[in-house]
């Protein structure tokens, strides 16, 4: 076969394909389906994309961080931890890994590591005399990122609050000194938000 011929049966493939890749257009744009805009009919309990739920459920306010403290366990704290030790040391005199360890840190200033690198941020706020209180810890734990922005931490952040305060717990137990632990709130008196570290 010359080259004269496959050209042929080459041009008559790709025309084949053209029209019938432009007769499908055509066909698309005469014969689209209308979308109407209410169902024909409605199914009891299914909501439809867009439209907004009926008297959803409100989220539970959380607790105050001195009574969930009043109930944390520091066996499932340490249990949580286990995600936390391929970056954190917890035991006293431990190494630090990528992230520094973390004996002694509850009562200790921001950085209070002397031979870790610490990011910037932990370093600014270290020289403002900023010390690991168990609302901190509680606050950093839920969010690092926006806790101590520009910080190095990878760790999203523990959502559920009990948990938080399970690590904290365990924390306190990794220290020779802790601070005491906070009192729960009066029922006339809520707790002091916190405030985040400028």
């Amino acid at each position: 076969m010359d080259g004269f011929e496959f050209n042929k049966i080459a041009g008559a493939i790709l025309g084949t394909l053209l029209f019938v890749l432009g007769t499908n257009k055509i066909l698309g744009a005469v014969y689209a389906p209308e979308i109407p805009e209410k169902k024909s009919y409605v199914v009891e309990g299914v909501v439809a994309e867009g439209e907004a739920t009926a008297a959803a459920p409100a989220a539970e306010p959380e607790k105050p961080f001195a009574v969930l403290f009043a109930a944390a366990d520091p066996e499932k704290g340490k249990k949580i931890t286990a995600q936390c030790i391929s970056c954190h040391s917890f035991d006293k005199g431990g190494p630090n890994k990528t992230g520094p360890n973390l004996y002694g840190v509850l009562g200790g200033p921001y950085g209070h590591k002397d031979d870790y690198p610490y990011s910037d941020a932990f370093k600014a706020e270290h020289a403002k005399g900023r010390v690991w209180s168990y609302e901190d810890l509680f606050n950093y734990l839920k969010d690092p990122k926006t806790w101590v922005p520009g910080n190095k931490m990878g760790f999203a952040g523990l959502k559920k609050a009990d948990q938080r305060a399970d690590v904290i717990a365990y924390l306190r137990t990794m220290n020779d000194n802790p601070p005491p632990p906070p009192a729960a709130p009066t029922a006339s008196a809520g707790p002091a938000p916190a405030a985040a570290p400028k």
